[in-house]
Parts: structure tokens; sequence; C-alpha cells
């Protein structure tokens, strides 16, 4: 069978063994795209417009169960246990593979194609290439016995290494993510420039500590901008409008209330700033809404917290459907879209972003 989307040859009926589409999945996206509804005989003639001229509202969705996904959490910690933790990336997979599954747009579900034996490898070349130097230069001075100025340059050394690497890992694990999400069968991709987003964030990091602090609400926002700005989904891009100036004053206020509140007023912050950053994305002609305040994110962390404190950690499953369906139900995509002429690009992104980001403790992602 030939593969609708690359035309390989060699296409077996579910998977194209080159591009890795689900044909049966692609074909009927491609259907649903084009199909329009034919007008009554007796109905006058409808206006030329473009089909994507009406604005709508698209929900998403989440239809996953924590009682499912604590069977696969079991599963995973018998192998781990069993293979000494090789297991953890094929585990990792699984648990995205389920989560992303069970998000839906407009009914039609999202789908992750990344792999366990991907994330090995990524994890074995960050380790070569980054956490094996970083700590032999906090290690090997110590071991050789040398002086207190050298073992602080090396200590040195390694900060900056790894304020480098952190913005490359961020780049990294999110244009990984992306290249391994789809929809209707097309996925996502990010092309933005690893030495560019370096350049923002050292710059950023700077300003920051120079201005005590004040300028992090802009630097926030530059990072998210960078990150959705050259995020596609198959040609088409993502937008971002919003330059960080109007949550200076949410933030000095959260800064100030902090003590007051025992640091609850940061609830109310973040769900500010996550209300701009979605408010201020874009796709195609629609904008993205959110509709998250303070009480709801801190109802929800609230009964994390609780609920991983009385299960002694095993309720993790139902903190992550939790944290799933709040995010689902808070985010709406209003506006004119126009999907038909959506086409895949290829692409083919390495997994190493993504283990230095488990590494740095930078992993927002899914599991």
């Amino acid at each position: 069978m030939t593969c609708p989307r690359c035309q390989e040859a060699e296409a077996s009926s579910e998977r194209c063994p080159r591009c890795g589409v689900v044909v049966a999945t692609y074909l009927a996206a491609l259907e649903k795209m084009r199909r329009t509804p034919a007008p009554r005989p007796s109905a006058p003639a409808a206006p030329l417009v473009p089909a994507a001229a009406s604005g709508g509202v698209y929900a998403l969705s989440f239809h996953g169960h924590a009682g499912t996904l604590f069977g696969i959490q079991i599963v995973n910690m018998l192998r781990a246990l069993l293979t000494l933790g090789g297991y953890y990336f094929w585990g990792k997979a699984r648990v995205r593979s389920y989560v992303f599954g069970q998000t839906a747009l407009e009914g039609d579900r999202f789908a992750y194609h990344g792999t366990g034996g991907e994330l090995a490898r990524g994890f074995a070349r960050a380790m070569a290439f980054f956490i094996l130097p970083v700590i032999a230069l906090n290690l090997l001075p110590r071991l050789l016995g040398a002086g207190p100025l050298l073992e602080r340059s090396a200590q040195l050394l390694g900060y900056v290494v790894v304020s480098v690497f952190m913005p490359i890992a961020a780049v990294g694990a999110h244009r990984y993510r992306l290249s391994r999400t789809s929809w209707r069968g097309i996925r996502f991709s990010f092309r933005g420039r690893t030495r560019d987003f370096v350049k923002l964030f050292i710059g950023g990091s700077m300003l920051t500590t120079l201005t005590l602090g004040l300028y992090y609400p802009v630097f926030d926002t530059r990072r998210r901008a960078f990150m959705v700005a050259h995020a596609h989904f198959g040609n088409r891009p993502f937008g971002f409008d919003g330059n960080g100036r109007q949550l200076l004053l949410p933030f000095v206020v959260a800064v100030l209330l902090t003590v007051p509140t025992l640091g609850l007023g940061w609830f109310w912050y973040v769900a500010r700033k996550r209300r701009y950053f979605w408010e201020h994305t874009t796709f195609d002609r629609a904008r993205f809404r959110s509709t998250v305040t303070g009480r709801l994110l801190l109802n929800l962390v609230g009964g994390n917290v609780l609920l991983l404190m009385v299960t002694l950690g095993l309720g993790w499953p139902w903190v992550l459907v939790r944290n799933a369906r709040f995010a689902c139900d808070t985010v709406r995509l209003a506006g004119a879209l126009d999907l038909a002429g959506v086409v895949q690009a290829p692409q083919s992104e390495a997994a190493t972003g993504d283990a230095l980001s488990t590494f740095l403790g930078m992993d927002v992602g899914i599991a």
C-alpha cells in the first residue's frame, strides 16, 4: 500500500516505515478536513467566503482515568525493578503515550510517537557529553588533592557549563516532544535555533540579576514567546504577541505579599501569568483563552499535595490526571481556523535535550 503522505511504496496498511504516519488516521483526518456540507436544493446560493471566515470555540478534553494510569505505573515499577532501572525510559514513554492519547481537541485525540529507545539513547548522550564532565569538574580536584583555588575554579567552570546547558536542554526537550506529538495524523515541530535561545537566556538572566529580579516577568515572557513563535503544526506556525510588561505590577505585588500571605499570593500571580501567556498565543486566525484563577490553582495544588501525602506518593497517577484535566478544562481556542491547507513537514529530532532537561530539574512536560 502506498503511503498517502510521503508516497512510500513499502508502507503497510497500518503505519508508514519512512514517515511514521498512521495511514488510517491520516486518511480519516484528510477526509474530515475536506468534508463540506452539501447545500439544500431549495436554499439560495451561499456567498463566496472562505470556509474559515466564521469563528468558533474549540475545546480541549481529557478522557483518561487514574485507575488505568495506576496500573501502568505498577507495571512500570515492577519492570524497572527487574531491569535495575533500565526500563525507566520505556515506562516514561508508555505514560506519555497514554496521557497524550487521552487528550482530545474537538473530539480528535492527540498521539505521542516517542519511544523508550529514543529516550534511553538521549540519556546516554547526555551522560557522555554533559553529566559526567560536570561531575568530574566537581570531584576530580578533591580526589587529586588540588588546592582551594583550583577547586573553586573547577566549581565555577561547572556552574558556567550548567548555565549554558540549561537553555540548550530546554530547547532540545521542547523540540523533541513537539516532533513526537501529532493531531489528526499531522505532527507538531519546533524550528527555533538553539544559539538564539542561549543568547536570550544568558542576557535575560544577567538583566534579572542586575535589576534585583524586576526584569523577570519580561524575561519569562520572552522565553515563552521564543518557544511558541517557533512552534508549528504541520506547515502552520503558532504566534505570540505578548511582551510581559503587563505582568510587572502583579509580580511586584506578589513579591510584597509573600510574607503576609505565607507565599499563597503567588498562586494568583501564576494564574495571571498563565492567562496572559495563553491569551497572547495564536494559531491561524484563532486565539487561545484561559479561565484559570488563583483560587482554582490553589485548590488544585493543595489537593495534589494532600493526595500525595495521604497515599505516600502512590497517588501520583491521580495527580497527573487532575493536572491534565485542569489544563484542558481551563483552555480554549477561539476564532477562525482553516485546517485544509495544513500539511506535514519532514523532521527527525534526538531526545538528548529531553534527558538533559530531566537531569537539570527543568522537565515541565508529561511524566
